[in-house]
């Protein structure tokens, strides 16, 4: 038995036969053509068949794990389409009379490399996926691309690393677990691995690669990081034990559909989701959700090729309303920027993208797009509790003028006879350490607090939780992230206001407790956690 230690970003246990993932080893040649535009018409044909493949990736991706975790391949898609990036191919083959293929590998190679070079952690992941989209396209000049073949059986894939594509074009259902060399547990294949609920290791080292053979027993702990390959008998009995274990308290779980949140003195929480588009309303209702805590609004920019109008919008947010019925829908606006872009923004490129126009300042920016969103929403409250969250605020002066635009927008459709909801709860994300440091001032003009946790603990600790370099810096339960949550929901319940949890972190429930204790009134969670907080939930007695 040979045991690795990795780091688990998806807690299951998987026991099982090891399956080695190789891609085709494709050798790109340097060779002179003496038909430029031959080799042009060659490589527009395998940038379209690229693409369709993509689009099929995301039409899977998009049932699997939802819109939000299906945009990367339409960024992928968007990618293939870049001028630059064009321009540069067709150049080669032009200027060198050199086949497409390897002008495609030569320009992908500068491009990566000048992605990694930059200090901007954003662009220097653009590196791997240059590379991915660069090697699908050379695959279909080559006819050499083929998914990756399991057998009948459940197995674990290895591999050094895997591309996001690569990730959700294997049949999850013959996956037991993801176990990898390298990656970064914040990477988009480590995301998608949590959001298919499949027991994922990733950093296990170059080691390990070379000792795995096809049909090796193994046994990958999401919990813990470890890997065992070829495990002795008394470790194979103790996981098989602790397997059957959670296949049990699976079951369990399912039991608590239709029990309420509360703990064993009495205290009620709401245990909402969080969702990316309408396609995941499903999800929510079948894991018992209370409620929507964070819809994600930006799906519909980023899946339009121009700005989505006002009876596009109208239409989205009726439905969701509607599909939930009398539950809570809270909607966030426009979060566009840093990672999330639209061509058709033609935003500028900047050094620091998170810490630059993006989300409300991009709102307030650009107002008319923004009063397009806010006209759809209160048009669209007649048909559910709505609530209406703002991202990204740093000042009161910035709510002030997000107040006054909701009032001009009421006014307008007063004038206009278009009927919307009074009861609209109005709330700001706490998601900068401005945010939670004048919280006593911003609580009196919201309804509500929701704790965006993944962007409070990047701004707060200055790490970018993208880059795997400073992965050991970004400590997540770091104390003084737990000082402006406890600090924000003092200042919430002092005013009036309720608070709430929509990061991650609301789905860690080694800290649900010390949440509860905080006095947070609401934890917001993918739907596949919902029934699980509620268990711990249901197991807490705050009187001890």
């Amino acid at each position: 038995m040979v045991k690795y230690q990795g780091k688990g970003v998806y807690g299951a246990v998987a026991v099982g036969k090891v399956s080695v993932f190789k891609r085709q080893d494709v050798q790109v040649k340097r060779f002179k053509i003496d038909h430029v535009e031959g080799e042009i018409v060659r490589l527009a044909a395998a940038k379209k068949k690229a693409i369709e493949q993509l689009q099929d990736i995301y039409d899977k991706a998009l049932k699997e794990v939802g819109e939000a975790n299906a945009q990367i391949f339409e960024i992928h898609m968007m990618m293939i389409e870049d001028d630059d990036y064009n321009d540069a191919i067709v150049e080669m083959i032009n200027g060198q009379s050199v086949n497409a293929e390897y002008a495609v590998a030569v320009t992908a190679d500068n491009f990566a490399e000048m992605f990694a070079s930059m200090d901007d952690s954003y662009m220097q992941a653009r590196a791997a996926d240059i590379r991915d989209i660069s090697n699908r396209i050379i695959a279909c000049m080559t006819d050499s691309e083929g998914n990756h073949s399991v057998s009948d059986e459940k197995v674990i894939i290895c591999a050094d690393d895997l591309a996001p594509s690569e990730t959700v074009s294997l049949d999850k259902d013959k996956v037991l677990a993801f176990v990898t060399a390298h990656g970064s547990s914040n990477s988009h294949t480590a995301i998608l691995a949590r959001n298919m609920n499949i027991a994922a290791i990733i950093g296990v080292g170059e080691e390990f690669l070379g000792r795995i053979k096809e049909g090796d027993m193994a046994v990958a702990d999401g919990y813990t990081g470890e890997f065992f390959l070829n495990p002795d008998a008394v470790t194979l009995a103790a996981y098989e034990k602790k397997q059957k274990e959670e296949v049990e308290k699976k079951a369990l779980l399912q039991n608590l559909k239709g029990k309420e949140n509360v703990t064993q003195d009495g205290r009620k929480i709401n245990i909402y989701a969080n969702i990316g588009s309408v396609a995941n309303i499903g999800e929510v209702l079948l894991n018992d959700a209370g409620g929507i805590g964070l819809f994600r609004s930006e799906f519909l920019y980023l899946e339009n090729n121009d700005y989505p109008t006002e009876e596009e919008q109208f239409k989205v947010y009726k439905r969701v309303l509607e599909s939930m019925a009398t539950k809570k829908v809270i909607i966030r606006t426009l979060d566009i920027g840093a990672d999330k872009q639209a061509d058709y923004f033609n935003l500028e490129k900047e050094e620091n993208p998170a810490l630059g126009l993006r989300a409300i300042r991009l709102c307030l920016t650009r107002p008319e797009i923004f009063k397009t969103q806010l006209r759809a929403l209160y048009r669209a409250s007649v048909y559910g509790r709505l609530g209406i969250m703002f991202p990204m605020i740093t000042s009161v002066s910035e709510l002030e003028e997000i107040l006054a635009l909701c009032e001009q927008v009421k006014s307008e459709l007063d004038t206009d006879n278009i009927e919307y909801s009074d009861s609209i709860e109005l709330g700001i994300m706490i998601e900068t350490p401005a945010a939670a440091i004048i919280s006593d001032k911003l609580a009196p003009m919201v309804d509500f607090f929701s704790v965006g946790t993944n962007d409070l603990t990047q701004y707060t600790l200055a790490c970018d939780r993208q880059n795997p370099q400073i992965e050991r810096f970004c400590d997540t339960h770091h104390e003084a992230i737990f000082r402006l949550i406890e600090m924000s929901v003092e200042n919430a319940h002092r005013h009036g206001a309720w608070i709430g949890i929509c990061g991650e972190l609301a789905a860690d429930i080694s800290l649900t407790e010390t949440f509860l204790r905080m006095g947070i009134d609401e934890l917001s969670v993918s739907p596949s956690f919902v029934l699980k907080v509620r268990d711990k939930v249901r197991k807490i007695d705050l009187s001890k």
